[in-house]
């Protein structure tokens, strides 16, 4: 998790004032915030936070914020399993930026509800790894990147529907997208300003990578 500070908030209770932090009080309005770069221990966090929202209000959406760079691609993975089998519905919403493997969160929101603020942007590539250790490890580790991009690619196309070869040839180099070239490209359906949905272009077009 980050190591900056977390502020707190006041709330008032029948018993009086208490202070929790920001994160506890959105979460008890549902809201769900990923503002970091995803490792097993901010997955763990957020899986536990979906698990319990669901728990509590099966049938009541849960909205996920996101502002994320990418990160650990098993570890996103996690967090897309788990938004993919709880029952409630989850609104995602990107918020300055979703980078690499966090930008398949955003577009598995449930569809109509997956949104970005205007100058939001999204970032896809291609998975990467570390490269260290012998020649069989890292034969190993070039066959799992692989792997996981196909699964990726695969997943990104369900979710836009985007055909997997075009998903590779955009992301053989960095392709940006600003909010709603991100829209075009299937990744969200709206952007939003001040909590109104803002329309962005009648047909949805495929930009070419720059």
């Amino acid at each position: 998790m980050s190591s900056y500070a977390i502020p707190s908030v006041v709330e008032r209770t029948a018993r009086g004032e208490r202070a929790v932090d920001v994160y506890s009080r959105l979460l008890g309005d549902r809201v769900v915030y990923l503002g970091t770069e995803v490792d097993d221990g901010v997955a763990n966090v957020v899986i536990a936070q979906l698990l319990h929202l669901e728990s509590e209000s099966p049938d009541e959406p849960i909205s996920l914020y996101l502002n994320s760079p990418g990160g650990s691609v098993t570890a996103v993975l996690a967090i897309y399993d788990t938004l993919m089998f709880v029952r409630s519905p989850v609104a995602t919403t990107c918020v300055g930026q979703v980078g690499s493997s966090s930008a398949l969160l955003l577009a598995a929101g449930e569809p109509g509800r997956r949104t970005l603020l205007p100058h939001a942007r999204v970032v896809l590539d291609q998975p990467s790894g570390g490269g260290r250790g012998t020649l069989p490890d890292l034969a190993v580790q070039a066959k799992e990147i692989v792997r996981l991009r196909g699964e990726m690619e695969g997943l990104l196309s369900r979710h836009t529907g985007v055909d997997v070869a075009r998903l590779r040839l955009d992301t053989d180099r960095d392709l940006v997208l600003t909010a709603p070239a991100a829209v075009a490209y299937g990744m969200a359906d709206a952007v939003l300003d001040s909590r109104k949905v803002a329309p962005v272009g009648a047909a949805r077009s495929v930009p070419s990578p720059a």
